[in-house]
């Protein structure tokens, strides 16, 4: 019998197993190497569709990390984690700080994702240098504000020289309604804080200071000397009440025009009472009798803002004589309890004088400035 027949027939294949040649068996030493070189890897497909019944786990264990050993790479350059940056300072250019976690939570086998493109990072800015623009901008907002209350100092007191010049020519360039209005509303004025209203009856022409004054009164101002004298006499609501408004423009400058009020106001030369101004009787009209034997009280304002002083007389309409005139000041006080005093006449001496001094300080009165 020859040795071919001896041999004994192969044994019979389930129709599903796949051929010998395609079994899993385990490399040997240097096939890992080889097969590394190989173009032409056998497809993972293979082995999911016909696993390895094997029953030794060794060679198992062993075929599945061929296996993804052999899995092929994407071309492209190794991804390597990204430095860590500095403690202190901006990330260097071209590193992104949340791309080392990602690296490090890689598998060590199998194919690498792409890397994610990184945030673009903003420009470093120097802390020096924003330092510097912010101190730059600071030191120019400083200069811009001290320029600007020098400036407004400057002008100030130039304007306020300029505004005392112009309000001596006020006279000549001021409508008289606007110097003297036909009605006058002083709310909160009148005795007992009520309203008070104030009619012009008639106005006079501008003229000097010759017989405006007492004497004494005329010998005090004449410090500052008398460029013109304007005057309007006005009556109240009730038309029981005279009051003559003067505006008398002086000669003198700020300084004299201050020294004649601290003159006026430590010597109570407003109160003294042979220093009266004398009323404007115009003739056809309710004041025609206003003399000055009439005259029950008056005020006296100078002012230093312009080369004015402003004052007012005021008596009753009936043309009844008072013995002794009571100053403003004092009525407005409650200081006397005369019938002057009682009647209001002192309000509207003293009322009429701070309103027409007011409106002239507002008029010729230089800005201030004011704390921001």
């Amino acid at each position: 019998m020859s040795t071919e027949a001896r041999r004994p027939a192969p044994p019979v294949r389930p129709p599903h197993d796949p051929p010998p040649s395609a079994a899993p068996r385990s490399p040997q030493r240097g096939e890992t190497e080889q097969a590394t070189g190989s173009k032409t890897p056998p497809p993972p497909a293979a082995t999911a569709r016909f696993p390895d019944t094997s029953p030794a786990v060794g060679a198992r264990q062993t075929a599945q990390e061929t296996t993804v050993r052999l899995r092929p790479v994407p071309p492209g350059p190794a991804r390597r984690p990204a430095p860590e940056p500095p403690r202190w300072g901006p990330p260097a250019a071209g590193t992104s700080t949340s791309a080392a976690p990602a690296a490090s939570s890689a598998p060590a086998f199998g194919p690498l994702a792409p890397a994610p493109t990184p945030a673009p990072t903003p420009a470093p800015v120097r802390p020096r240098g924003r330092l510097g623009a912010a101190l730059a901008c600071g030191l120019l907002g400083t200069g811009l504000l001290a320029a600007g209350v020098t400036a407004g100092i400057t002008g100030g007191a130039d304007g306020g020289a300029d505004a005392f010049t112009e309000a001596r020519e006020l006279w000549r360039t001021t409508p008289v309604d606007e110097l003297f209005p036909p009605s006058v509303k002083g709310r909160d004025l009148g005795p007992g804080g009520a309203d008070r209203t104030w009619k012009r009856v008639a106005v006079a022409p501008d003229g000097d200071c010759s017989d405006a004054f007492d004497p004494a009164l005329h010998r005090t101002l004449a410090a500052v000397g008398c460029e013109r004298l304007l005057r309007a006499t006005y009556t109240d609501a009730t038309r029981s009440h005279l009051i003559t408004v003067g505006l008398l423009f002086t000669e003198g400058d700020a300084d004299q025009m201050r020294a004649l009020r601290t003159k006026v106001a430590k010597g109570r030369l407003d109160r003294s009472a042979d220093r009266l101004p004398r009323p404007y009787a115009a003739e056809g009209t309710l004041a025609e009798g206003f003399g000055d034997e009439q005259r029950a009280s008056w005020a006296l304002d100078v002012l230093t803002e312009a080369p004015v002083v402003v004052y007012a007389v005021s008596g009753w309409a009936d043309g009844r004589e008072v013995a002794e005139p009571v100053p403003a000041p004092d009525a407005l006080q409650g200081a006397v309890d005369s019938a002057p005093a009682q009647a209001g006449l002192g309000h509207d001496a003293g009322r009429l004088t701070g309103l027409f001094a007011r409106d002239l300080r507002s008029t010729v009165a230089p800005p201030r400035e004011t704390p921001s």
